[in-house]
């Protein structure tokens, strides 16, 4: 490929294209590989360039982003890259305070802790010009990429946003979250809602910036047994869905694959299928060839 050739949309053609092709339900030569926190402090030159700065202003540095999104390329042949960010930015965006707490982890100074704190949430059509940061991240690393491998874009689903928001924090029990499903289930549903409303121009943007595929992490899915789930966010994790795939045809986008992960989510396995994701992940609890033989037509 000459240098300057490039895609529809003014990126370098893609020379390895394995990983959208398994995504799609395509037979491929082998099986694709890329890592959850492929960016993350197994490197060295990770924990070298996170030392710099806070963790958010990093997520906030498109250059940083890129490099750091690039740097297990450089030391292994993965054939997807994920765009280094944090599904908090949201939060953030929505006008909640976050920081990250050496030793802790994220935190929130003043979390949703009544109904009425909903008034403090900044309108969710507003969020993706606020993330513009990550878009323009989006866009430096594809073109640094140079067709290299595809671009994956991700985002926190509702639910798992909501647990940070109304627990100040991680949470190993989601008690305080949890309240709020039994005891506030209007009010929950409302705050759902805000958090897809602002989630699927920020995916679609994401895809307009540059983003091959989309992948939506539901990370405290375990937290919810399945009646719970099925009420408080498979529901919103089919409308994230169905919304940026709308989304991305109304703004004369190509589709992309979507992903959705719910971590220990094994009991809602055949919902997750047929959600309106192109891929179901599977956590490290579920033998794949099992799961496979549940799904059965539906994979």
């Amino acid at each position: 490929m000459e240098a300057n050739e490039c895609g529809p949309q003014g990126f370098p053609e893609l020379k390895n294209d394995t990983f959208l092709r398994a995504a799609w339900g395509e037979e491929t030569d082998y099986t694709p590989v890329w890592c959850m926190r492929q960016a993350g402090r197994y490197l060295p030159e990770f924990r070298e360039t996170r030392a710099a700065q806070d963790f958010f202003n990093t997520c906030r540095s498109p250059e940083t982003c890129c490099e750091l999104t690039l740097q297990p390329l450089r030391r292994f042949p993965l054939d997807a890259a994920i765009i280094f960010s944090d599904i908090l930015v949201v939060p953030q965006a929505l006008g909640m305070e976050v920081t990250m707490v050496p030793g802790k982890g994220p935190s929130f100074p003043e979390p949703l802790r009544e109904e009425r704190d909903l008034q403090r949430l900044r309108d969710p059509t507003t969020v993706a010009s606020e993330l513009g940061y990550v878009f323009q991240a989006i866009t430096l690393t594809r073109q640094r990429l140079a067709g290299r491998v595809p671009l994956i874009g991700f985002a926190g689903a509702p639910w798992t946003l909501m647990t940070y928001m109304v627990e100040g924090g991680g949470s190993s029990t989601m008690a305080q979250a949890k309240r709020w499903l039994y005891q506030r289930p209007q009010a929950s549903h409302q705050l759902l809602r805000i958090l897809t409303d602002a989630l699927v121009p920020y995916l679609v943007g994401q895809v307009a910036a540059g983003a091959q595929a989309l992948q939506l992490f539901e990370s405290h899915a375990g937290h919810l047994g399945p009646q719970l789930f099925s009420k408080f966010a498979l529901p919103y994790i089919r409308d994230v869905a169905k919304r940026v795939k709308a989304g991305l045809q109304e703004a004369g986008l190509a589709p992309v694959p979507m992903i959705i992960f719910a971590k220990d989510g094994h009991f809602a396995l055949e919902e997750l299928a047929q959600a309106g994701y192109e891929v179901v992940g599977l956590d490290w609890t579920v033998a794949p060839e099992k799961a496979r033989r549940r799904l059965g037509s539906w994979c």
